[in-house]
């Protein structure tokens, strides 16, 4: 194997597929990342066999091979190299990569590429492709909603619904909902139901950046693994195996007080009470207040920690409906409203022991559940 491709390209393709590496493994070549020359670019390749992470990057191959070598090493020489050209060698029959650039240069040894675990090739299945920042959006709102404890294998995933031409994302993890609707860009021709690991797409997001072209997603034909393809990457997981909870039953169908705030000033206050909530085990108390004739409405968010003191703060709302209590854990309350980006969003409550729920204001495709706290009024 011999090449030349240039740092920053490089440095850029090896912290895509680097977070793909095995963190800690009984197989100790998935701590490697799979290097191959082949025609015109270089292919990188990282696995922890749960999730595999292919990337193009540019290069002027003279001579085609591969080989693995430690990622971690790999990553940070590079990293730390000048942005200048980077040639490559991997003489026959050996196993030491050499590298070179400018007034540097290192030998890295690796084992041979045919160890490395198979990149699964999925090609059989269905295939769709959706508009990048509407998948983006998608994940953003609702990820953080996931399990992050195995206790429950499929609440550590989100399950994603492919029906005609729309995209439903699903996540819960028994004390929240999120729910985010959006549209394909190619219709499926039946309806496909998988639950993929929210690390994964948390992952996928990153990977597509500021990318503006499409991106075009398959899954076998076992319901077993998913592709996403990118631009110059793509990523493949396993999915979870196992049947997703009946979330729609847990959307409240009605309310008896809604109050429509403003988000910037509903983070604000939340943020403020956090502070004393830390120490009554996260909760803040939400009072919602209809106003008289010629004053508006407001949301009086309050915490108390019996040690420690409390606090009280106010916002104007519009408010539809009787007054109203409920309580949260703040963490919940902040993590929906800073993934929002419009400007209000309506709060709909039916009693203190009933769910709330959180709908922005000027769109449809997202409703968020937030499970109440119990405390004494």
């Amino acid at each position: 194997m011999k090449l030349s491709c240039l740092q920053e390209n490089l440095n850029r393709g090896l912290n895509i597929v680097g977070r793909a590496v095995a963190a800690r493994s009984t197989l100790p070549i998935t701590q490697n990342i799979l290097i191959s020359a082949e025609e015109s670019r270089l292919k990188l390749a990282a696995t922890n066999l749960e999730m595999a992470t292919t990337c193009w990057v540019g290069a002027k191959v003279k001579k085609e091979g591969s080989i693995t070598v430690p990622a971690r090493l790999l990553i940070d020489f590079v990293s730390s190299l000048p942005n200048d050209l980077i040639e490559i060698n991997l003489p026959a029959g050996s196993r030491s990569l050499e590298l070179k650039c400018g007034h540097f240069q290192a030998r890295i040894n690796g084992i041979d590429a045919a160890d490395f675990p198979p990149i699964p090739e999925i090609g059989d299945g269905p295939t769709t492709s959706i508009a990048a920042p509407s998948l983006k959006e998608g994940i953003a709102h609702v990820a953080f909603a996931a399990a992050t404890e195995e206790s429950r294998p499929v609440l550590t995933g989100i399950n994603t619904e492919f029906d005609g031409d729309q995209l439903n994302l699903v996540a819960a993890d028994g004390f929240r909902l999120a729910v985010h609707k959006t549209t394909l860009g190619s219709p499926v021709k039946e309806k496909l139901t998988v639950i993929i690991p929210a690390r994964v797409l948390n992952e996928l997001n990153r990977l597509i950046g500021d990318q503006e072209e499409p991106v075009e997603i398959t899954v076998n034909a076992q319901k077993s693994q998913i592709l996403f393809r990118l631009k110059d990457a793509q990523l493949v997981s396993q999915l979870l195996q196992g049947s997703f909870p009946n979330y729609s039953q847990v959307i409240p169908e009605s309310y008896t007080t809604r109050a429509v705030v403003d988000i910037a000033e509903f983070m604000r206050v939340a943020k403020i009470s956090s502070v004393f909530a830390r120490d009554a085990s996260g909760i803040v108390r939400l009072v919602i207040t209809p106003g008289a004739e010629l004053t508006p409405g407001k949301v009086t968010v309050s915490a108390q920690a019996e040690e420690v003191g409390d606090n009280v703060g106010e916002i104007d709302a519009l408010i539809d409906g009787e007054e109203a209590k409920i309580a949260f854990n703040v963490k919940y309350l902040s993590d929906v409203l800073s993934v929002l980006e419009q400007s209000q969003v309506a709060l709909e409550v039916t009693t203190p022991s009933s769910p709330g729920t959180l709908r922005p204001i000027g769109v449809d495709n997202y409703v968020h559940v937030i499970m109440p706290m119990f405390v004494q009024w």
